[in-house]
């Protein structure tokens, strides 16, 4: 079982466990400021913090299961099958919201945010869309923590809404939803 972890003493620390049998060709991966992602709803964006993390490379494209960037935020996708759901991607004209595919998640708030409390202002304007990265890699049914030095918040996007739960723990596993997991503890 997966599972990520804050640990606050007189610095930050934050890591994950990635507990699979199989390597799915994971490494580790730093991405520059100035690396190209194309996304898939709001188009490219050039100018971004860097991060660092385990991913996946596929096209050229890092698929992150966890990073750190340039300025102390992490963030990692835990294992949330059967309770993640994502929403269809729609024409910019039907909503306000921005459109993030699960698969661009990470670079998108690592990429954006310095901190939680700039993370929690961008979700909050958020859709998740199921749009695959590919035919062959499908959206992956994750959670994740997001953390840094001041606060700690996990992200669960289930059938009735997008939520945000602030975490004082500073810990994740896979399943169940973060309330049942905080109640078990």
């Amino acid at each position: 079982m997966c599972t990520a972890a804050t640990y606050q003493t007189k610095d930050f620390y934050f890591g994950r466990t990635l507990d699979y049998e199989i390597s799915y060709g994971d490494e580790i991966v730093v991405t520059p400021r100035k690396f190209p992602f194309e996304f898939c709803h709001m188009g490219k964006c050039d100018v971004h913090y860097g991060m660092i993390g385990m991913a996946h490379v596929a096209d050229g494209y890092p698929l992150y299961y966890d990073a750190v960037n340039e300025k102390g935020l992490g963030m990692a996708g835990l294992n949330f099958v059967g309770n993640a759901v994502y929403e269809d991607a729609v024409s910019a004209k039907e909503t306000d919201a921005v459109q993030v595919a699960q698969f661009e998640f990470i670079p998108r708030i690592l990429g954006q945010c310095a901190s939680v409390a700039e993370a929690k202002r961008k979700i909050a304007n958020m859709r998740l869309t199921k749009t695959p990265f590919s035919d062959q890699l499908p959206a992956a049914q994750l959670h994740w923590m997001i953390a840094d030095q001041e606060e700690c918040i996990v992200v669960e996007s289930m059938q009735d809404e997008l939520h945000v739960y602030d975490n004082p723990v500073g810990v994740l596993t896979n399943n169940p939803p973060f309330p049942m997991q905080l109640f078990a503890l």
